[in-house]
């Protein structure tokens, strides 16, 4: 192996034991400026992309002791470190493919030491992000708290009305 492709192998090892979460893709027809604002995108959400030879890939996912069964033989590959948010980079990997034409495809992944297919990566990308997780939780805690309050404001304005539809009954006024 050349002295250039060992230190991209060694980029790509270091990469792994930095990033406990990744997402490997197969991609065509992706144009220069497409792949540079994806980068750019993924660079924003705290991930990385790398577009390597797949040769060098599975050589360096074999020396960082990553299990890479689901990479398929034909296509070009790329690897998307996922960083702090992996749900969040994942789901924009999925949008991107859509807005492009699914011109990515993803091939499985890796989230917390385990390994995913391309179909769970996708269903997981279904799954709520961190945020709005804690969103539903807040509203789900919430709801009982304001649905007595809407109770007890309504018995508190309904007691003035009572009373004021009384006070008129024994004055002789009529609602019209």
């Amino acid at each position: 192996m050349r002295d250039e492709k060992k230190l991209l192998k060694q980029e790509i090892v270091d990469k792994f034991d930095v990033s406990p979460s990744f997402v490997v893709m197969k991609y065509s027809k992706l144009t220069a400026n497409a792949a540079n604002d994806f980068r750019r995108e993924i660079r924003g959400l705290g991930g990385d992309v790398k577009m390597i030879r797949k040769r060098v890939l599975l050589k360096a996912a074999n020396d960082a002791g990553v299990d890479m069964n689901f990479v398929s033989t034909e296509g070009h590959v790329g690897v998307v470190f996922l960083g702090g948010e992996p749900i969040e980079v994942t789901k924009f990997v999925f949008k991107f493919s859509q807005d492009q034409g699914k011109i990515l495809e993803v091939l499985g992944g890796k989230f917390e030491g385990q390994t995913y297919s391309g179909s769970d990566v996708e269903k997981l990308s279904k799954l709520p992000s961190k945020n709005e997780m804690r969103a539903q939780f807040i509203g789900l805690l919430e709801a009982p708290m304001s649905q007595t309050l809407a109770v007890m404001e309504a018995l508190l304005t309904s007691v003035p009305h009572c009373l004021q539809n009384k006070c008129k009954k024994e004055s002789g006024e009529t609602d019209s």
